[in-house]
Formats: structure tokens, C-alpha cells, sequence
């Protein structure tokens, strides 16, 4: 079990990754703001998921589709890890520097980035699974998150108010899909 583990970790390039994810941490705690910014954490969620993308395929699809055992759960296990991780680190770096943002909003960013990540993985491939999250993170910048229209919270939902129910509710809806679509199906090749 052990040794599984390990080839895998080291096939999906967890190591790049979490060094990418501490180091990208640990810049947005130096440049958090005592009030907290609710761009700089949707950008550092996205930036923290894109870290892990990279690793939701392996360098060979067709090896991976072959093997003997189930994928799905593994799957399910190493997005859910790798969200988690960054979660994690995220609320940590709260802790030790200012609070990036409230608790609350790190993971419901994380969570519907994590998953708009893993349908990036299902639909372009390990290699562009990055995209997804950064550019809707990148739109929140250019998109003011004032408005009432449906299309304006729809598009800014990783930067409204904590207890906003349409971005709560389009994080869920993404993070589920994500999830679900990537145990299924794996990635693109």
C-alpha cells in the first residue's frame, strides 16, 4: 500500500506541487491586509488549486485506464487531499498573518475552484486544468461584484460576501460536479 502510494505521489508530481502551494501561501500571508481581500483570496485559492491540477493526470492516460483496480476512488482521494491541503494551508496562513479572509469564504472558494479545476482536468486535460480556476478568478478582477443581476453574482462568486447564497450555491454546484465528473471519468488526454 505504502509503495502505491508513493509511485503515485511521485507520478502526479505532489512534491512540485505542495512546494508550489506552501510557497504561494506564504507570498499571500506577506501581502495580506488586516482587513482581508476578498480578490487576493479567491486568487490565492485559484493559484493553490492550480498548483494541484497540474497532478490530477498522470504521464500516461492509457496505463492509468488499464490498471487493474478501480480509479474512481483513488481519484476522488487525491482531489479531495489536494483541496483540502490547500484549504488547509490557507486558513493556517490566517493564523500566523492576517486573515486572508474569513473562514468561511477561503473554503467555499477553494472548494467550487477545486472543482472548476477537475472539470478543467475532464475537459482540456491535466496540462490546461489550471486555466479554469485562474481565469474566473482573473474575471473576478475585471468584473465589479456590485450588481444584482444573476449573470454579474454568477461570474463574481468567488469574491461576494460570505453569506451570499448564489456563490455558496455555485460553489457547491462546481465542487460537486468536479468532483464526481473527475472520479468518473479521469482526465483528458
Amino acid at each position: 500500500m505504502t509503495r502505491w502510494v508513493l509511485l503515485h505521489a511521485r507520478s502526479r508530481q505532489v512534491a512540485g506541487a505542495a512546494v508550489a502551494v506552501v510557497v504561494g501561501v506564504a507570498v499571500l500571508a506577506a501581502l495580506a491586509q488586516p482587513d482581508g481581500s476578498p480578490h487576493l483570496a479567491a486568487f490565492g485559492a485559484a493559484l493553490g488549486v492550480a498548483a494541484v491540477a497540474a497532478g490530477l493526470g498522470g504521464h500516461d492516460l492509457a496505463l492509468d485506464r488499464t490498471a487493474a483496480f478501480g480509479w474512481p476512488p483513488r481519484r476522488a482521494a487525491h482531489l479531495l487531499l489536494g483541496v483540502g491541503i490547500v484549504a488547509a494551508l490557507l486558513l493556517a496562513a490566517g493564523r500566523v498573518a492576517d486573515p486572508i479572509a474569513p473562514d468561511a469564504f477561503v473554503l467555499r472558494d477553494v472548494l467550487g475552484l477545486g472543482g472548476l479545476a477537475a472539470l478543467g482536468a475532464v475537459l482540456f486535460g491535466a496540462r490546461a486544468a489550471w486555466a479554469p480556476p485562474v481565469g474566473w478568478a482573473g474575471v473576478t478582477l475585471v468584473v465589479p461584484p456590485t450588481g444584482d443581476h444573476w449573470l454579474t453574482r454568477l461570474l463574481t462568486w468567488p469574491v461576494q460576501p460570505t453569506g451570499t447564497t448564489s456563490a455558496t450555491t455555485t460553489a457547491v454546484v462546481l465542487g460537486c460536479a468536479g468532483l464526481l465528473a473527475y472520479s468518473w471519468f479521469g482526465c483528458r488526454r
